[in-house]
């Protein structure tokens, strides 16, 4: 890699100047700040002083070079011996059992995959992890709406009025929760019944037991349907119940560290800098912190990893660092990231309310689906597909994890902005170009110089494996998306300015074709979307 030989040789002459990328093309391919003498180095074409910076230019035949290695794959090499013999473990996705994927969890479940790809294309060890919300008193709510159904009770009604349970859909069983609240606002003693019969749950009866699973059963169909849509692969899916037997030594592990102290008949453990984390209640009824720290436990004996990343909403940044605080004063001294993403929202607020209104990932799909149809009614039911799925996750991924994202259609199904169909669309016209010629492979000779149009391209290609890096250092899939719309834009550029097939430069600009088209796809894959041979 190009920045790695230059770093090397300023580390040789005794500095670690950091190296920029200068702001405006015009300045060079990097900056470096100081009195170095760098022009010595073999790959430097010109250094142009300015001020405090000298300015470096590529050699051209270097930067064909990097290109060639991303056509060939050698690159992949390379980045995978950043991260080898290390192991992440990725927390994402995470939906609640007997409740359908809500547009909620997108970001999670988008983010943390971009971010499992990033990894493994970094050489690490990737664990994906599915932390589910099967366990809680809303457990006890939705075996007592089932029974209620089940009794033929008019304030639990569904369209088939003799479903078995096993038939249920998420769809019936979120009815018959919404349903639950709206009775139970009327009639307090629900309430009392559901926790009776959540108590039976954790007390293992039998009963409930089976209503639970096959709520458990009917949401895990359903979630593992939309994961297939999203393409989205998680290697594990250990829920909340999965703890419940680790919990009492959990409790232990602080008492004989001597961590605990009971407060309000609640035992909790101090944190330093940190409000107390309490591990039980004073019912002795453990508590979310309790179990996220059997997780750890759990995942530490399992796996082993240097690096924990959490991919969970914003509004847990206090609990993690608490957690985080915890897990580290019994020993689990690993480096521990959550990235507290930002919401979706609609031009009017935010997603989501228990009244029933949450807006299910489904329908935004459905609607991506049909957008997509009358973009491109021509396209086969495949093609629709890769448009509307891919513009629906670019959406989220081109944005910084840590900030809110506004859901526009507008710009969502966009063929001319920041958007996933204008990189297959992008795509596309690469392959339309390539499928023009004859030969498979643009050969670039040693002494081939590339004219003022083609060389912006030429001297973006390299940066790709740069970004590849950051987007893991940052946890940030959007730094990957944004110069995969920038390399898209100076490719339309190029494309508007110059002819390129039956041209004396056509072996030049074939050769940028191409490697824009391998980034493009490559870093779509990693993005987690599939690109498209025509559009």
């Amino acid at each position: 890699m190009i920045k790695n030989k230059i770093s090397d040789y300023l580390k040789e002459k005794g500095t670690n100047t950091k190296l920029e990328h200068p702001s405006v093309e015009k300045f060079g391919d990097y900056a470096v700040r100081g009195e170095i003498d760098i022009s010595k180095l073999n790959i430097i074409e010109k250094v142009d002083k300015v001020g405090a910076f000298n300015n470096l230019w590529i050699k051209q035949e270097i930067l064909v070079d990097e290109a060639e290695l991303i056509l060939n794959d050698k690159y992949k090499t390379d980045l995978a011996k950043i991260g080898h013999s290390k192991t992440v473990v990725i927390d994402y996705s995470a939906p609640n059992i007997a409740k359908p994927f809500g547009i909620g969890h997108l970001r999670s479940t988008n983010i943390g995959q971009a971010l499992y790809n990033i990894y493994q294309t970094l050489g690490w060890k990737c664990i994906g992890d599915n932390h589910l919300g099967d366990w809680g008193t809303q457990f006890g709510k939705m075996i007592t709406a089932i029974i209620r159904y089940q009794m033929s009770d008019l304030r639990f009604q569904l369209k088939d009025k003799n479903k078995n349970l096993e038939e249920f859909s998420i769809n019936d069983l979120e009815k018959l929760y919404i349903s639950f609240h709206s009775a139970a606002e009327v009639d307090e003693t629900l309430n009392n019944t559901a926790r009776e019969w959540f108590a039976k749950l954790e007390k293992g009866d039998d009963e409930a037991k089976k209503i639970w699973q096959e709520c458990v059963d009917i949401s895990l169909s359903e979630f593992n349907r939309v994961y297939e849509l999203l393409n989205v692969k998680i290697d594990n899916a250990y829920g909340e119940a999965f703890y419940l037997p680790m919990l009492p030594e959990i409790v232990k592990m602080f008492r004989d560290k001597k961590m605990t102290k009971i407060s309000e008949k609640a035992e909790i453990v101090e944190l330093p800098n940190l409000p107390p984390i309490i591990l039980l209640k004073s019912d002795e009824a453990t508590t979310y912190f309790t179990r996220d720290l059997a997780t750890i436990k759990f995942r530490v004996e399992k796996w082993n990893p240097d690096l924990f990343i959490y991919e969970v909403g914003s509004e847990q940044n206090l609990y993690f660092k608490q957690v985080f605080a915890a897990a580290k004063m019994v020993g689990w001294d690993k480096d521990y990231v959550h990235i507290g993403h930002g919401m979706i929202r609609w031009k009017d607020g935010k997603f989501s309310t228990r009244k029933g209104d949450t807006i299910h990932l489904s329908d935004v799909i459905d609607k991506a689906i049909d957008m997509a149809k009358s973009m491109a009614p021509e396209n086969d039911n495949e093609s629709i597909m890769k448009v509307a799925i891919g513009a629906v996750k670019f959406n989220d991924l081109a944005s910084d994890p840590k900030k809110d994202v506004v859901f526009d259609w507008d710009r969502v199904m966009s063929m001319e902005g920041n958007s996933a169909p204008y990189l297959q669309y992008t795509y596309a016209r690469c392959k339309s170009v390539i499928g023009k010629i004859t030969d498979n492979r643009a050969q670039i000779t040693e002494n081939v110089r590339f004219d003022e149009n083609e060389l912006p391209l030429l001297r973006y290609f390299y940066i790709f494996e740069e970004k590849i890096i950051e987007a893991g250092e940052r946890y940030s899939p959007a730094v990957l998306a944004e110069y995969l719309l920038n390399l898209a834009r100076k490719y339309n550029e190029f494309y508007g300015k110059c002819r390129i097939v039956g041209e004396p430069e056509e072996t030049r600009r074939v050769f940028l074709t191409q490697v824009t088209a391998k980034i493009i796809k490559d870093g779509l894959t990693i993005l987690g979307i599939e690109t498209l041979e025509k559009m």
